[in-house]
Parts: structure tokens; sequence; C-alpha cells
């Protein structure tokens, strides 16, 4: 497969670094998931900082096939990635450029695909990752004020807003919450067609809209539904329930709905 070939001239090419330390893989390499459609997810590590300084990052991404583009991960919070187009084959492969010490906080533990003197394997061995889960109150601080700001779009008519606002609400609220209730990790969309339920992914689909005013006040009244119906099944007691600001929300919903 395309992946370890590019995987072990990546290594290859580390071996002559002295600045290398270790290599490995994170995403659906870990699970052995990968497939045609995969991006190869590295995390290289060195001595000496290499992100976020995009003509460094891109020097070494330079080395390791035929670079067609790349650029930095500000967009999903990560300065230290580079994201990848290689050619010849066409492969999409994520660099995070890692110190030593970045290397102690991880959401997850990738495969040492090599290292020098077990340095990596020692750290994993020695510390635990953390995956980053919802915070519950955090969502429901919010989740109200979101559905008022998308039924102001519904009623002043701006329904490309409003398909953005639902979209919003399925990635960051709902999807995430799904997958929680069925035991996985909170990718958000991540692979929802194989890992939620049938009943689950039904009820998912119910949130997606098409572009008219009807479709996305059903599918706005599907989120809300889930939503309430989630927050039953996952939120501890301590999460404080913000219900004047659901009531007043909802009369609106109604206004905007029956206008």
């Amino acid at each position: 497969m395309i992946h370890q070939e590019f995987l072990n001239r990546t290594i290859e090419k580390l071996k002559h670094d002295d600045y290398a330390i270790g290599l490995a893989v994170a995403g659906s390499y870990i699970t052995n998931e990968i497939d045609e459609f995969s991006d190869l997810d590295l995390v290289l590590v060195t001595s000496q900082k290499v992100a976020p300084e995009f003509n460094k990052m891109n020097d070494y991404a330079l080395q390791f096939g035929n670079l067609l583009n790349a650029f930095t991960g500000e967009h999903v919070g990560e300065p230290r990635l580079l994201i990848c187009l290689y050619n010849e084959p066409l492969l999409h492969v994520d660099i995070k450029f890692l110190t030593t010490d970045e290397f102690f906080h991880r959401i997850e533990n990738p495969v040492i695909a090599w290292e020098r003197d077990n340095i990596l394997s020692n750290i994993e061995k020695s510390t635990s990752f953390q995956f980053p889960f919802p915070n519950y109150q955090w969502i429901e601080d919010r989740f109200w004020i979101w559905i008022h700001y998308t039924c102001q779009k519904i009623g002043r008519g701006e329904l490309f807003e409003a398909l953005d606002a639902t979209s919003f609400l399925r990635v960051n609220v709902i999807s995430s919450l799904l997958q929680l209730r069925n035991n996985k990790l909170p990718r958000a969309l991540r692979k929802v067609e194989k890992l939620l339920k049938e009943k689950d992914l039904e009820l998912l689909k119910g949130t997606i809209a098409c572009y008219s005013k009807e479709s996305i006040i059903e599918s706005l009244v599907n989120i809300v539904n889930l939503y309430i119906e989630l927050r039953k099944d996952l939120f501890r007691a301590d999460v404080e329930i913000r219900i004047k600001t659901e009531k007043a929300v909802m009369t609106y919903f109604e206004l905007i709905r029956n206008n």
C-alpha cells in the first residue's frame, strides 16, 4: 500500500538526520484501519523546534516525496501541523512537528514507526494520553444561544446562513454526543456511518436540511429534540440546565416557525 511505502521512505530519510528523534503514526493506522481513502498522519519528533515556522516544516516535507503543496493547520487550531499533498502517487499526508517535551502531551498513543534510543517508547510507557472530551456545561451554556441565532437567520430569510448554523450544531454538538452515547470517542462526524447504531444514524440524518425554510425548521426541531434526549442520557447531575434560556428561545422559535 502507498501509505507504507511512503512511511518506509520517510524513515530512511530521517535515519540520516541528526535532529530526528522519532517518527510515529497516528489516526487510523493505530487501529489498522487504513484503506485506499485514508490520509497518513505522521508525528515527527525532533531535538530542535521546527514548528510553527513554515519554511522549516516545508523543508522537511520536501525530503519525503514529490510535494505538490502544503499549508499549516491554524484552521484546526494546530499550527504545528503541516498538511501536505504529494504526487506520484497522490497522497494526503499530515505531519505534526513536535519536540520531545511536546510528545508528553498526547490525545492518543501513536504507533512508533522509528526512533532513537527508545525515547518515544519510554515516554509512552511512563505517561498517559488524554483525549479531549466535551465539556457538557460549556455546551449547555451555549446551545440555546446558538439556536436563537439560527432562528434569527431563518426569520431574516438568510437560509444559507441558517444551513451553515445547523451544520455547525451537527458537527460541534449532536454528532459528538451521539458518538459518546454509542461508547465511541467524540470525533464529531468521523466514521459515523460505521460507528453509530442504525437508530442513532437515522436521527443524525434528520438534522440535515435542504435549501428551504420548512426543511431548515424541521432539521432545527430535530436538533433540539435530539439534544434534549442526549442531554438526559449523558449529562451529569452537576450540569446546570439553562431552563429559562431554553424556554425563552423556544418561544421565539415558535414565533419564527409560525410566521
